[in-house]
């Protein structure tokens, strides 16, 4: 059993806030549909009556983005520590990594999108909901580094809701250790693409997910920094209608594209190229000067 199926067989099983409550169920939030969690997930992770999108475990997202056999994962051993000695933690981190067979709440390694190598992070919201702890923003800067060393763009995929707060202010500083990191890289004329799906929230929309010279988002990804009833509650108003949805950031500007998640294999590979197309026109002008 290969990773990819291992941990699908996992997220059937898991009982998930979708679950129905039978183990092998999901339940679809939009049309009420029961589903076979084992096929919906082994798919598009899309409810196959009205569309509507589940979460999607990192494993299963690379196989579907990347090309086969060609994805190499860097730092897979790396573990969170307990750095606060907070109450209960180590014991919630050891639930979380047998419940999403994942040491971590991200993904992070090189491979190929039809034939053009790329830098690759994938947040996975089944491991503590891809909060960010030390050991996540540590592997995104590591990857923000490895990509610049190798003069490669990064495509991130984000999933989270926020930074972890067992870790405190140590998890908090990995939004300028990220940000720094992936400035460095952009400042070297490298692309950096985001993916942003549902939820991308908290630290992570305040640091790196809206960093990328590139954004997408999957169609009704909640995208935000506090969550809507949290800013409800502080300005004691009521929200415009979608608000903090993806579409409601791309009419609004804030994001440059909604692609449907079937498309997204074919929107990268088609970005990665345009990108390698400019990069490999700019030293012929330079001495033509």
């Amino acid at each position: 059993m290969n990773l990819f199926s291992e941990q699908i067989e996992h997220e059937s099983a898991a009982g998930r806030a979708e679950a129905t409550g039978m183990l092998d169920m999901l339940r679809c939030a939009r049309c009420g549909r029961d589903l076979v969690a084992e096929v919906v997930l082994a798919g598009d992770a899309a409810c196959p009556y009205c569309g509507s999108l589940f979460r999607q475990p990192a494993y299963r997202r690379i196989e579907a983005i990347v090309d086969s056999g060609s994805f190499i994962e860097i730092e897979r051993e790396a573990e969170p520590g307990d750095p606060l000695s907070f109450p209960g933690y180590r014991t919630k981190l050891e639930k979380e990594q047998e419940k999403s067979k994942m040491q971590e709440g991200v993904v992070i390694g090189k491979a190929t999108i039809k034939g053009l190598r790329t830098a690759l992070a994938v947040m996975d919201s089944y491991f503590m909901m891809g909060s960010m702890g030390t050991v996540v923003g540590e592997k995104i800067v590591i990857l923000a580094e490895f990509a610049l060393h190798n003069r490669l763009p990064l495509v991130i995929f984000c999933a989270s809701g926020g930074a972890r707060m067992q870790e405190g202010v140590l998890s908090l500083m990995q939004m300028s250790r990220t940000t720094i990191a992936l400035a460095r890289h952009s400042a070297a004329g490298l692309l950096h693409i985001n993916v942003l799906t549902h939820p991308t929230t908290g630290g992570v929309t305040a640091s790196f997910a809206m960093q990328g010279d590139i954004t997408l988002a999957e169609p009704g990804a909640l995208i935000g920094f506090a969550g809507p009833r949290v800013i409800e509650q502080t300005v004691r108003d009521k929200l415009p209608e979608g608000f903090q949805t993806a579409e409601y950031l791309y009419a609004h500007g804030l994001i440059d594209r909604i692609v449907d998640r079937r498309d997204l294999r074919e929107t990268l590979a088609s970005l990665l190229a345009l990108h390698n197309i400019e990069r490999a026109a700019v030293p012929e002008k330079e001495g033509r000067g």
